[in-house]
């Protein structure tokens, strides 16, 4: 089954539909997080891309189903879902457990011979760098400080206590399947890859950010601006340049690609 371009689905969703733009822009979400997280890259894009939010079981909408508990199979899942999309040029975005889950993606979908032209991982240490976390296993008082210490995971959330805990399942979920993750050695992609991280970010340094380049045949660049895990939230702009960047490369060299 293959989507029309401006179709919404329990995993799909377009807050600007662009069915006419010749490439896309694929938007996995951290752990928590939601697909309207991005609905502020969807109105920045609206006229040059057609920009895909991604919504994972169990938030919002979707709280009813059952959640996934690993990347691995959340991967499996999404490249199944993005299979039925008509081909285009693709630039996939993500942050924090959705930098993990593009680089699994792109791994799943180049080996099909259809990966992505470009991926920005932003907010997350290179697969290869494991550091030995338990969140998850904290109780409720515990897994909500650490959101405060990161100041964004939920942050539209954490001062409405009833919606918060409505929220914790999945927040618990994701990071279960971050925490558990483990890379398989030596796992490549073709993909360049540009690599966003903040200088004051708690869960990744410097060196692991640039560990990144391990993980691609391609180029990888690394580009670090002020702030700390969530750093996005107040360099919108650079983050939008560095998309567009892609956008604007993936789309001159679409013609050698395809």
């Amino acid at each position: 089954m293959t989507l029309a371009d401006d179709a919404t689905t329990p995993w799909i969703r377009r807050y600007r539909p662009n069915g006419a733009s010749s490439v896309r822009i694929i938007c996995f979400p951290h752990a928590g997080g939601s697909a309207t997280f991005y609905q502020p890259v969807a109105v920045r894009f609206a006229g040059q891309a057609d920009v895909v939010s991604l919504q994972y079981p169990g938030r919002q909408d979707r709280r009813h189903e059952p959640m996934i508990p690993d990347i691995e199979t959340l991967a499996d899942r999404i490249t199944e879902e993005l299979q039925k999309l008509t081909p285009k040029p693709t630039v996939f975005f993500g942050h924090s457990m959705g930098a993990v889950l593009a680089f699994e993606t792109a791994w799943r979908t180049g080996a099909a011979g259809d990966g992505p032209g470009a991926v920005l991982a932003s907010g997350r240490r290179a697969p290869s760098c494991i550091r030995n976390e338990s969140v998850h296993q904290r109780d409720d008082e515990g897994v909500i400080a650490e959101l405060k210490r990161l100041n964004g995971t939920a942050v539209g959330v954490l001062a409405d206590d009833e919606i918060l805990r409505m929220s914790l399942p999945a927040i618990r979920n994701d990071y279960h399947a971050i925490e558990t993750y483990r890379c398989e050695p030596g796992r490549r992609i073709d993909s360049p890859i540009t690599v966003l991280t903040g200088d004051a970010d708690p869960l990744t340094t410097a060196a692991e950010a640039a560990a990144w380049a391990e993980h691609t045949t391609g180029p990888c660049r690394l580009v670090t601006l002020p702030g700390g895990h969530f750093f996005l939230a107040q360099q919108q702009a650079a983050v939008n340049r560095e998309i567009a960047e892609a956008v604007t490369t993936i789309t001159a060299a679409a013609p050698a690609r395809r």
